[in-house]
């Protein structure tokens, strides 16, 4: 897998990422350090110009909410997490995160994963 990203850019609250392969705007939250994100939403528009979209989050976040849903009872008291267009990935970081995207356009395993937006 290639780690080959580009340095990003603010667009008002969007951070834009471009790669060989595609660029993705990420929407974190205001004043949230792009090293530690940990759940984000992420539209990737690929160089075919096709539209893709995800809810990027790490495996300890999915953790802290099902703990979190365990004391309040949603989700069947935090049995269970279910995001409609979510990517799993380890590590947190804007970078990382990029990387996994990068990797799964690599993989050709990208629109297995992700969720088409433009059709």
């Amino acid at each position: 897998m290639s780690h080959d990203t580009h340095a990003g850019r603010w667009d008002g609250p969007w951070f834009r990422v471009c790669t060989e392969h595609f660029e993705a705007a990420f929407l974190p939250t205001a004043g949230e350090d792009l090293a530690s994100v940990d759940n984000i939403d992420v539209f990737v528009d690929l160089n075919d110009g096709t539209r893709w979209s995800a809810t990027v989050i790490t495996l300890a976040q999915v953790e802290t909410i099902m703990t979190r849903w365990a004391a309040t009872g949603e989700a069947l008291g935090g049995a269970y997490f279910s995001c409609a267009d979510g990517l799993i990935v380890r590590d947190a970081g804007i970078s990382r995160m990029t990387r996994v995207l990068v990797g799964l356009v690599e993989t050709g395993d990208f629109t297995h994963v992700l969720q088409r937006i433009d059709e």
